[in-house]
């Protein structure tokens, strides 16, 4: 999906990680004006954080503007990840950018072949994702997303609610745990 030169073509998601997921999203909604949300609780991810298996439970909230997707991340469980500190203490802020990609393992060695360093991998039935870090540029982690149906249709459908949304403060709740 390589895009104008650039190694994964255009930024697709921009992530913060936060400590309380309602006051956030109600917080974009009314400070920043992006709105509506989705908001998928029980969200699991099974793979390996620095070659260790790993999973991990967290509440995600999606929102959209302009073609970019805003997520908010509240990690629930204390397994090592991304969103935790050495300590197991979850950190707060932007925490990454994110591509959509059609191949996630043949971008993994590219980044790799360019000196980024992948730190997480994982996957649920919805998405297979990694984390890679630029060494030498602390703080750029990069996400890349496999560009499967449900998540380009999560990305249309989502940005076209935003789109058409009135400002009235709106959060839909999915809760993955009680589907399966």
């Amino acid at each position: 999906m390589a895009d104008r030169g650039t190694l994964f073509g255009p930024i697709k998601q921009v992530a913060w990680l936060v400590r309380d997921l309602e006051a956030s999203m109600a917080r974009w909604m009314e400070q920043a004006g992006v709105g509506p949300w989705t908001c998928f609780e029980n969200v699991t991810l099974n793979g390996e954080m620095n070659g260790r298996p790993t999973t991990v439970l967290m509440d995600v909230g999606l929102s959209y503007r302009d073609g970019v997707q805003i997520e908010l991340i509240r990690v629930r469980s204390s397994d090592p990840c991304p969103y935790l500190d050495a300590s197991g203490t979850p950190l707060t802020g932007m925490h990454h950018i994110a591509y959509l990609s059609e191949d996630v393992d043949a971008d993994v060695a590219r980044a790799e072949g360019r000196g980024l360093r992948t730190i997480f991998r994982a996957e649920n039935p919805a998405t297979k994702v990694a984390y890679l870090e630029a060494p030498g540029e602390e703080g750029l982690i990069i996400e890349l997303i496999e560009a499967r149906p449900a998540i380009m249709e999560g990305f249309k459908t989502g940005q076209a609610a935003c789109d058409a949304w009135d400002g009235t403060p709106h959060v839909e709740r999915i809760d993955l745990g009680a589907i399966g």
